[in-house]
C-alpha cells in the first residue's frame, strides 16, 4: 500500500480518552511524506481528535489522556523531553475558521519568525513575501501589507493563515476542515494551493467533503466511532473500498 513511500508520521496503537469517554481506539497508521492524506468520516468519529494528537493540541484539554506511540520521523511526539512549542513549529496547523491575529497583514506573517528566527528587516521582508507568494496571496495584498488582516475576505484570511504557518518553515501541515466556512471559488483556490504545497510539505487534511477528499488527496483514511476502518490510496478507497461501512459512507447511506 505504501511501497516506495517515505513515512513522515506514524501512529502505533493510539488511544485517547476525555475523562471516561474513549474517543480514539488503537489507531495505527503510516502517513507518507510529501503527500496529501485526507481523513474522512461522520461527525464525532475522531478524525479531528486524531489530527490534534499530531501536534499535541489536545494537551490544552485537561481531561484528555493519550496512550500509544506517535512518531514524526524519528521523534516521539509524546516523549517526555519534547518541547511542544518547537513541535508545533515543525507541525503547523490551519483551522476550520480563518483566525488571523488582530494586527496587520505583514505582522501576521512576521509574528512567528520574530519569535523563532533572528532575522534582520530585509530578511523578514523577504520571508513575508515568500510566504505570501507560497500561499498564492502576494499579488492581492502586496500594496496593503500594513492594513488589518480583518480587511481581507474569508478566503483571503484563510490563505493568510496558511502563509503564517509556512513562515516558520514547518515539515508537516495539518488542515482541519479548512474550507468549511468558504465559498466554492475560495475552496478551489485552497485545494489548488494544497496540491502545490505537497511538493515541499506533508499534508494531512480532515474534511467532511467527499468530493474534496477525492480531488485533493493522494491517500484517504476512513474513521468511524473512534476507529480507523480503512486506509489506502484515495482512488482505491473511493472506487473499490474493502469495507462495507466505507462504501456506505462514501455513497451517502449514512453520515
Amino acid at each position: 500500500m505504501l511501497e516506495n513511500e517515505t513515512i513522515e508520521i506514524e501512529s502505533i496503537d493510539i488511544n485517547l480518552w476525555y475523562d471516561d469517554i474513549q474517543a480514539l481506539k488503537d489507531i495505527s497508521i503510516k502517513l507518507p511524506k510529501n503527500k496529501v492524506t485526507a481523513i474522512i468520516g461522520p461527525s464525532g468519529c475522531g478524525k479531528s481528535t486524531f489530527l490534534r494528537c499530531i501536534n499535541r493540541m489536545n494537551d490544552l484539554i485537561k481531561t484528555c489522556r493519550v496512550t500509544g506511540e506517535l512518531l514524526c520521523g524519528s521523534t516521539d511526539i509524546y516523549g517526555k523531553d519534547i518541547d511542544v512549542i518547537t513541535l508545533r513549529k515543525r507541525i503547523g496547523m490551519v483551522f476550520q475558521k480563518p483566525n488571523p491575529f488582530p494586527m496587520s497583514i505583514y505582522d501576521n506573517i512576521a509574528y512567528g519568525p520574530r519569535i523563532h528566527n533572528n532575522l534582520n528587516k530585509n530578511g523578514l521582508n523577504d520571508l513575508v513575501e515568500e510566504s505570501l507568494r507560497s500561499a498564492a496571496l502576494w499579488d492581492e495584498v502586496k500594496d496593503k501589507l500594513n492594513k488589518s488582516a480583518f480587511s481581507l475576505s474569508g478566503g483571503q484570511q484563510q490563505r493568510l493563515c496558511i502563509a503564517r504557518t509556512l513562515a516558520v518553515k514547518p515539515e508537516v501541515i495539518l488542515f482541519d476542515e479548512p474550507c468549511s466556512a468558504l465559498d466554492p471559488i475560495s475552496t478551489t483556490r485552497i485545494e489548488d494551493l494544497i496540491g502545490k504545497l505537497k511538493k515541499d510539505y506533508t499534508i494531512i487534511i480532515v474534511t467532511h467533503n467527499m468530493q474534496q477528499a477525492a480531488r485533493a488527496s493522494d491517500y484517504t483514511a476512513f474513521f468511524l466511532l473512534g476507529e480507523m476502518i480503512e486506509f489506502g490510496k484515495t482512488k482505491h478507497i473511493f472506487e473499490k473500498p474493502k469495507q462495507k461501512s466505507t462504501e456506505d459512507y462514501i455513497t451517502g447511506r449514512f453520515g
